[in-house]
């Protein structure tokens, strides 16, 4: 039996959502290129690949005696981890990697590669996250951890107070809290809200599914290095180093998107219902940073233009900023936000400082 409430958003206000898409559609046609990836997304998608797995051939190979020389093939593949995640596995989710579902569905499922489950990522972040943005109760990302308060919606504890202290830390657990306990536990409450009924996904087929991953990804990245690995010990330290630096990346950049004291936090009218329509929504509960980085946004896959993603999660990143002056200027012409940091660590501090007033009033 389904307990899942369905939020609707308004539905007469289009004249903007069918400017914008007059303007990117027009946009593709003129340039005369696809909406999914070109050659320069195949090569990043090599290229992570490689910074994850080629450290990990180095390891288990067992040839490199020196500790830190192996804790530092750990943390690339931290880096490597977070890349692939970042900007592989979110497109093919997304199915905006490639216009061929099969090549979409095989890439998402290098999640499991890493120690997640495709299938609860798409639940949390496509259904509930993208439609659902930071409103609380609906939006799981907002609901990550009980120790954070990330919405002013949501409940302070006194131990709030400190969160703009200790969250670094608790960032850095989020991988291995997926790979642990998380999926098993989402995956239980997504059959409770009836997510998967709404999905046709069998429980059962998908829990062993889960099992089975769960058994691999173990095998291979931390059975292996344990047996193979010069030192056992220098491995089991390297492989938590490697999660703690794909947790702080990845949710650095995710937080910097929707946790910041320039995003709102909309309720739903008295009908239960959204005021604005979808599109308006995404305007105004995220934010762009960083767009002027060419590296930094090589490397984050474009989760920088946030903005633009959550307008177009079907169009591949790598287009994402040629498409921001375009939704720059529409938002404007609409007097609608569009929301963005100059830097990185401009929104970093932004959002430091939103848990700090979210943890003291």
């Amino acid at each position: 039996m389904s307990n899942f409430k369905h939020i609707q958003f308004d539905t007469k206000n289009t004249e903007f959502v069918k400017a914008l898409r007059k303007k990117v559609n027009a946009y593709f046609k003129e340039k005369n290129i696809s909406k999914h990836s070109n050659f320069n997304m195949v090569f990043k998608t090599i290229f992570m690949l490689s910074i994850y797995f080629i450290p990990f051939a180095f390891i288990i190979s067992g040839f490199i005696d020196s500790w830190w020389v192996n804790l530092i093939l750990w943390s690339l593949m931290g880096f490597g981890m977070a890349g692939i995640g970042m900007s592989v596995m979110h497109d093919a989710n997304h199915g905006s990697y490639s216009k061929y579902k099969k090549v979409n569905v095989a890439l998402g499922h290098i999640i499991e590669l890493v120690g997640g489950s495709a299938l609860n990522w798409k639940l949390q972040h496509n259904v509930l996250h993208h439609t659902y943005t930071n409103i609380s109760g609906m939006d799981e990302d907002l609901e990550s951890d009980p120790m954070m308060r990330f919405s002013p919606d949501q409940e302070r504890k006194k131990f709030h107070r400190f969160q703009h202290i200790y969250a670094w830390f608790l960032y850095s657990l989020m991988t291995i809290s997926w790979s642990i306990n998380k999926d098993f536990a989402q995956l239980i409450r997504y059959r409770k809200k009836g997510l998967l009924s709404m999905q046709k996904v069998n429980f059962s087929k998908a829990m062993v599914f889960l099992i089975l991953s769960k058994v691999f990804y173990y095998g291979y990245a931390l059975i292996l290095p344990l047996v193979f690995a010069s030192s056992w010990w220098v491995a089991l330290i390297g492989y938590f180093l490697m999660h703690f630096i794909a947790g702080f990346v990845l949710a650095i950049v995710f937080q910097c998107a929707h946790v910041v004291e320039n995003a709102d936090y909309p309720k739903p009218l008295s009908t239960g219902n959204m005021k604005d329509n979808w599109f308006a929504h995404q305007l105004h509960t995220t934010s762009n940073f960083a767009t002027k980085s060419r590296i930094f946004s090589w490397f984050v896959g474009g989760l920088n233009f946030q903005v633009e993603h959550h307008l177009f999660p079907n169009i591949c990143h790598v287009h994402y900023k040629k498409l921001s002056p375009i939704v720059k200027a529409t938002a404007k012409e609409f007097g609608l936000p569009y929301n963005n940091f100059k830097t990185f660590f401009g929104a970093l501090m932004c959002h430091t400082r939103h848990l700090k007033k979210l943890g003291s009033s």
